[in-house]
């Protein structure tokens, strides 16, 4: 599970879970949870923070709270390869906002992006926006119909 990357103990992967649950929690609430004093947990995150283990803290939306309830993954498939190509594709996805998640893969297809909107017509305007800036040989989209298990923590 760690091959190549940092060295984690048992107390490193509770502090990591106890993170994933709740990185807002009080340091140290954080450090009771753990069994360390706070300074030995200040300590270790910042070792954590430094290898790049931990990239940061955000929080989780519920993004059809928010009115964007639909979420379409598209699946891209581009003939051209070039680094000019990657770099004008990357640059033009991140400038979209309802693009949240973004791939390269294996496969059949090339990218795969997550999109969320409103509503099918929210949708249009992202495919229609990438259609007409980006050469494209096919794009699929899988609607989703229900969130069954988005945003897991990553196994400790």
């Amino acid at each position: 599970m760690n091959e190549g990357g940092p060295k984690l103990d048992e107390i490193d992967r509770r502090i990591l879970r106890a993170l994933q649950r709740d990185a807002s929690q009080p340091q140290r609430a954080l450090a009771e949870a753990v069994g360390l004093s706070q300074n030995a947990c200040w300590r270790r995150l910042n070792r954590l923070q430094a290898e790049g283990v931990i990239k940061g803290q955000t929080i989780r939306l519920d993004a059809a709270e928010l009115g964007l309830p639909l979420t379409v993954f598209m699946m891209i498939r581009t003939r051209n390869h070039s680094r000019p190509w990657l770099e004008s594709f990357r640059r033009e996805v991140l400038a979209i906002p309802q693009v949240i998640d973004m791939y390269r893969i294996a496969g059949e297809y090339d990218y795969i992006l997550k999109v969320v909107a409103a509503d099918m017509n929210g949708f249009d305007q992202v495919y229609q926006r990438l259609i007409a800036r980006l050469e494209l040989e096919n794009v699929t989209s899988l609607i989703t119909m229900e969130s069954i298990a988005a945003g897991r923590d990553i196994p400790i």
